[in-house]
């Protein structure tokens, strides 16, 4: 066996920039492999460690949506306080949390933006449970409570110089809709790209500005039995279609659980990950053709390598095994190179992807049972596209052989 490997190497080392052109097709295949998957399972524990943040004993309702937005800010037809009272009424609904989501324009620094506003609740206990649901922090300044009017909080993206041309901190002045609002503070950079991007007031402040009743974009649901959330929300759906007088499947609104997204978003990220698997596998299929086109060429140029050691005895079975080992190895290299480069490319990714959206969201996520399954399939593959030019060299007649 020893003395198997060393021969092949020799061979492979002799063939020289044929083998590491061989090589190519399985490095680039692989290395596309070990990369976007492993960016994939990052994407995919990031997303579910940040909904498994969110308070699991809460539902969102929201109107049918007109188009691609934060939840609610597209529904043409606004929820109203008699939805909530509907809501409130439910048995199982602990509390109700309206909250408002719209566009309003910014000025600062004589340059004017429209951003994404949500409203704060106007009761603390409100407050601090929007708080906590989504995990929100200051980097800078303070956190709003109810008594405070006339401050806002921004995020962490729009604080940036780019946004306004000039970095933005707790206490500066913008004036918003017409009205000069201060910044309490600074939000810490979240997993969640939409808080970055927008800004939170109190409701009673952007109901002012934008002239609003009693009109809202989503009503956040409190339930009291985490373990009833699918029999309340089925609940509030009859109670709904009852009030509006709907049939099932008619429904203009829609009720969201903390596990129905996780459920849909790795549902998503799955089928990225299956088409990301079958694209690599081109790659790998187009390297395999190579290895295969490397071993025919191979045979033709040994035949006297393979009459001589047939001569001095080598069987069949020997000739078969020298080369399923030569196309074996080049698949092994192939494969080990490959997981290399693409766990360098992983984490140069994440990296570049964090630095420019200011978080830490994404990180390179790498299992053991992937990188020995990369290295051991593309072996097994290099001998699979080596086993006919290894069978047509272990069937060569000596003295032919020789002869050619």
């Amino acid at each position: 066996m020893v003395e198997t490997l060393k021969l092949a190497m020799s061979n492979l080392r002799h063939r020289g920039v044929r083998s590491w052109l061989t090589l190519l097709g399985i490095i680039i295949g692989i290395t596309a492999v070990i990369a976007l998957l492993s960016l994939g399972q990052g994407l995919q524990n990031a997303i579910t460690g940040q909904f498994s943040g969110i308070a699991a004993d809460r539902l969102i309702l929201t109107n049918a949506e007109a188009g691609f937005g934060p939840p609610g800010s597209t529904a043409v037809r606004k929820l109203t306080e008699h939805d909530q009272n509907v809501v409130d009424g439910i048995s199982g609904v602990k509390s109700t949390i309206p909250r408002l989501i719209r566009v309003t324009s910014v000025d600062y620094n004589r340059q004017r933006k429209f951003i994404f506003t949500g409203s704060l609740p106007d009761r603390q206990e409100g407050i601090d449970f929007f708080y906590t649901s989504f995990q929100i922090k200051t980097k800078e300044g303070k956190l709003l409570k109810s008594s405070d009017k006339g401050e806002i909080l921004l995020g962490s993206e729009l604080a940036k110089e780019r946004q306004f041309g000039k970095d933005i901190h707790a206490g500066t002045k913008l004036t918003i809709q017409g009205r000069e609002f201060s910044v309490a503070g600074i939000l810490a950079p979240s997993g969640n790209m939409q808080f970055n991007n927008a800004m939170l007031m109190p409701e009673e402040d952007m109901r002012n500005i934008l002239e609003l009743s009693d009109e809202m974009d989503i009503l956040i649901i409190r339930i009291d039995d985490i373990e009833r959330s699918d029999e309340i929300k089925e609940s509030i759906e009859n109670k709904l279609r009852k009030d509006r007088n709907l049939k099932k499947g008619e429904e203009d609104f829609s009720i969201q659980t903390p596990a129905g997204v996780i459920s849909s978003v790795n549902t998503i990220l799955t089928v990225i990950n299956i088409v990301v698997a079958g694209i690599a596998a081109i790659a790998l299929l187009i390297g395999s053709i190579g290895v295969s086109n490397t071993m025919f060429t191979s045979v033709l140029e040994r035949k006297k390598e393979i009459g001589t050691m047939k001569a001095v005895g080598a069987k069949n079975s020997d000739i078969l095994f020298i080369f399923l080992i030569e196309s074996g190895m080049l698949g092994f290299i192939g494969g080990s190179i490959g997981v290399v480069m693409g766990i360098g490319f992983a984490y140069a990714a994440a990296a570049g992807a964090n630095s420019a959206l200011g978080t830490n969201l994404l990180q390179a996520s790498f299992s053991l049972p992937l990188i020995g399954g990369a290295v051991l399939f593309t072996f097994l593959l290099g001998i699979i596209a080596g086993s006919i030019p290894a069978w047509k060299a272990s069937r060569m007649h000596p003295v032919e052989a020789l002869r050619s």
